[in-house]
């Protein structure tokens, strides 16, 4: 079988983010049941994809909307506003749909439509409808765009978010009615979506590493360590309620490392606090800290931060929400969403209370089932493929 993997960015083998590392795990799981994989979608600017002989590149686009210009940021909204498209796919308006039809004829003879996300999907739908098609929702979209609404700070940023969530959620409801199987990445939003029936979805557990990393001796040089993508709202959401309602309550030799670019307006006078930015290794970096906060707050979608503590055997201290759509929970990780009892369990944490595990039970765990789950989703477009053995 081969399948068109419709995507907003082609994978360029750098992972700089969950949704990156996801993709990368779902095309590796396609492969592995049987499946030729070809990938058509954009890059980043300066970024070749890491495998040019499979993808199909549109461009090159930056749809990142911190860092832009207000310029860019204006020309965006006004383009969504008369295009009636969402803000999130008139960013990848930057080719005709003209161009996107020649090069679906360029990926010569295939079954079917992989459509990834709602971005690419929404910049241009209805040129995927002359084939069958599985759906993959990351997140769901609509959902989200409600919460970062209920959090806006001006009625004008309100306003925004709620188009958004009005045309996302009619989107997906679309996208969803016209596949012949969807995929989530976390058990919830498959009713959120309208397809909980088994028959018409399942959630893909994942995989941050393609091997179980190994277990080894660690060189603790700070007691906790945070990364992640924080320019996007959800994650920010998290990261602000740790540094503001957690963080206060730790003892100011209590050292915090947090990795990855940080929003204008958030910091902490906390004087163990440190913003690192970009590090080259995030799991070094990681691997350097006593204990793993986990402090997702609000989104759907499953938390790629959580899968790889895991994976890693760190120990951590997890909100419910940093572990929705997480089946195996290890014995090294203490859950609660009180701020207080958060940095009580960070402290005992970090004083020797939790130790490292063996994360290899908990990847074999989430690649036989993600396996499992591709081949009943494969099924679905009329041709199963013999397992893989795992």
């Amino acid at each position: 079988m081969h399948l068109l993997f419709a995507t907003s960015i082609v994978p360029d083998g750098t992972l700089g983010s969950g949704y990156e590392i996801a993709n990368a795990t779902i095309i590796d799981a396609l492969r592995r049941a049987g499946v030729r994989v070809t990938v058509l979608g954009f890059a980043w600017p300066g970024q070749p994809p890491d495998d040019p002989e499979n993808t199909i590149v549109l461009g090159e686009v930056d749809v990142r909307t911190e860092g832009a210009s207000s310029f860019r940021k204006v020309a965006w909204l006004f383009k969504a506003i008369f295009s009636g498209l969402t803000y999130s796919s008139v960013k990848l308006r930057v080719v005709p749909p003209e161009a996107v039809r020649r090069a679906i004829a360029d990926a010569g003879p295939f079954d079917a439509y992989i459509l990834n996300s709602v971005q690419f999907a929404g910049a241009f739908e209805g040129l995927f409808d002359d084939r069958p098609c599985i759906f993959i929702d990351h997140n769901v979209e609509h959902a989200s765009a409600q919460e970062n609404a209920r959090a806006a700070g001006g009625n004008f940023q309100r306003f925004l978010y709620r188009r958004e969530a009005r045309l996302l959620k009619a989107l997906e409801t679309r996208l969803c009615r016209k596949a012949r199987f969807v995929f989530t990445l976390a058990e919830e939003d498959r009713a959120i979506l309208g397809v909980a029936s088994d028959d018409k979805s399942l959630a893909l557990p994942l995989v941050v590493h393609p091997k179980a990393p190994s277990p080894g001796e660690r060189a603790i040089e700070y007691d906790a360590a945070l990364i992640g993508t924080w320019t996007w709202q959800p994650n920010r959401i998290g990261l602000e309620w740790f540094l503001n309602e957690v963080v206060p309550n730790l003892p100011d030799d209590f050292s915090i490392r947090i990795a990855g670019h940080v929003p204008a307006g958030v910091g902490s006078r906390h004087p163990g606090v440190k913003f690192v930015g970009h590090v080259p290794d995030a799991d070094a970096f990681v691997l350097g800290a006593s204990i793993i906060p986990l402090v997702s707050r609000t989104g759907t979608g499953v938390q790629i931060k959580t899968i790889e503590t895991f994976e890693l055997g760190l120990p951590s201290v997890a909100t419910t929400n940093a572990l929705r759509s997480i089946d195996y929970r290890p014995e090294n990780c203490t859950v609660t969403d009180d701020p207080e009892a958060f940095a009580m369990a960070l402290q005992l944490a970090a004083a020797g209370a939790l130790h490292d595990t063996d994360g290899s039970a908990f990847h074999r765990y989430q690649r036989a089932v993600l396996d499992e789950r591709i081949r009943r989703g494969l099924a679905a477009l009329g041709h199963a493929r013999q397992a893989v053995t795992v």
